[in-house]
């Protein structure tokens, strides 16, 4: 029997009506059998970081979050930009996970789900440069720009154009994809 891969899904947003959390949402809505998602929705509830607190034990909301991308195989990210770089309540969720190993070696992508001409570029840099200090392993194939346009959400919150959907799902195929073993071996 073939083991299930766990993708682990995180929104950058605490806006209710988000369209990245609308992203996060409908990946796990499109998950078929061969994947399994679980969906971290805490942020709001973590404390503030601070380094004297970065220690067992851990505060319990960090505890979790801690556990839940330490459980997973890979991790998918959906963050907005404000001002230029990543909101402070998902760089506060970015800070508790540098000391951690949980992030270390682990496939990580994002979905820029910006309209903007320019994107989240700011956010997506910073991403990248804090996921450099947790020893994740981007995939840069599953770093990707996927437009999502407010109207494109329905009421359940959810993505309903099917171009979108078959968008993000090739997202998590590229995630989940084995590495192709080195020549020679």
């Amino acid at each position: 029997m073939t083991r299930i891969p766990t993708l682990a899904l995180i929104s950058g947003s605490l806006r209710g009506a988000s369209t990245n959390s609308a992203v996060v949402r409908t990946i796990a809505d499109v998950a078929d059998g061969r994947v399994r998602t679980v969906t971290y929705e805490g942020m709001g509830a973590l404390p503030h970081f601070n380094p004297d607190d970065d220690q067992d034990p851990l505060p319990a909301e960090v505890g979790r979050l801690r556990t839940l991308i330490a459980e997973a195989d890979a991790l998918l990210i959906c963050t907005p930009e404000y001002a230029g770089d990543l909101p402070g309540s998902f760089k506060n969720l970015l800070d508790w996970t540098v000391g951690g190993i949980e992030i270390s070696d682990k496939p990580v992508g994002w979905i820029n789900a910006s309209v903007a001409p320019t994107g989240a570029a700011g956010a997506h840099a910073a991403l990248r440069t804090v996921l450099g200090y947790t020893g994740a392993r981007v995939i840069d194939a599953a770093a990707v720009h996927v437009p999502v346009p407010r109207d494109a959400v329905d009421p359940s919150g959810l993505i309903t154009d099917p171009t979108l959907r078959s968008a993000l799902t090739g997202v998590v195929t590229t995630l989940l994809e084995p590495e192709p073993a080195s020549l020679g071996q």
